[in-house]
């Protein structure tokens, strides 16, 4: 049983990604070089105090600032190295992230979860802080809000996790929730609640996304049932109807030819 499940998971996570790049070459990681790229001009800017300034005012979001200017920097903070982490080892796990997703996923999905992750932290913590202490450690104090929030470490929690969910792999559900769990556990901050906020905003898209593939089935399996086509008694199509005019059926292969009949009373102009 475990060997089975090892194997379903490497060859939905490893082995199917892999086969869809040899197919499609460098074009299929198109968006895992340009979040890396993305992450690495970033980084660069940030290393002189006026390019710190402009990667601040593009994508420094924060929870005491007005929601349409946060929602307005959210797409950018993606690609801005979060403060306490290793930037090029995140580097390596956004691409690994990015790559099995497009690979496996498509673009456009890859983007919606990753954004829909992110933003579900950055609006979480919102909520956490409105609570105020206490709520049963929920809650957050105001302070809080003034701590820069940005780093795609949500959204690579989020992929890695949505993954997991729609390929069925416990092994490498096991890994992302539980080193979440525990990173919330042994270093309690703002960066540990949202992965796992993005944990649980990958769950439910991955169990919609299962939901709606069913029931898209089950509505094309009814909608057959309920409005058959109409056929043949010999299994074949129905004939067109004819548009207009009388015919009858001529030589073999050469279609339908109109009848000419003859005139009344012999009269060849019409009486």
């Amino acid at each position: 049983m475990v060997v089975r499940t090892l194997r379903g998971e490497w060859h939905g996570i490893v082995v199917d990604p892999v086969r869809r790049l040899l197919r499609r070459g460098p074009s299929g990681l198109s968006l895992a070089f340009v979040a890396g790229l993305g992450v690495i001009f970033f980084h660069a800017i940030a290393q002189r105090p006026t390019g710190a300034t402009a990667v601040r005012i593009l994508g420094g979001v924060t929870a005491d600032l007005p929601l349409w200017l946060a929602l307005l920097r959210t797409p950018v903070s993606l690609y801005v190295p979060a403060l306490d982490l290793p930037v090029w080892a995140g580097i390596t796990q956004l691409f690994l992230a990015f790559a099995l997703a497009e690979l496996a996923l498509g673009r456009a999905r890859t983007l919606v979860v990753s954004y829909a992750t992110t933003l579900a932290g950055t609006l979480t913590v919102r909520v956490m802080i409105a609570l105020g202490p206490g709520w049963c450690g929920f809650g957050l104090p105001p302070r809080i809000g003034q701590v820069l929030d940005t780093g795609p470490s949500a959204a690579v929690v989020g992929l890695f996790t949505y993954l997991a969910v729609v390929r069925r792999a416990p092994v490498v559900f096991t890994l992302t929730g539980g080193s979440m769990v525990w990173e919330s556990i042994a270093k309690p901050n703002l960066a540990g609640r949202e992965h796992l906020i993005a944990v649980a905003a990958a769950i439910v898209l991955g169990l919609c996304h299962g939901r709606a593939n069913t029931a898209r089935q089950l509505g094309t399996a009814l909608l057959s049932v309920v409005v058959p086509v109409p056929r043949h008694p010999t299994g074949m199509p129905l004939p067109a109807p004819v548009a207009s005019g009388r015919t009858e059926p001529s030589a073999p292969g050469l279609g339908r030819a109109p009848i000419h009949e003859p005139p009344v009373d012999g009269c060849r102009e019409p009486c």
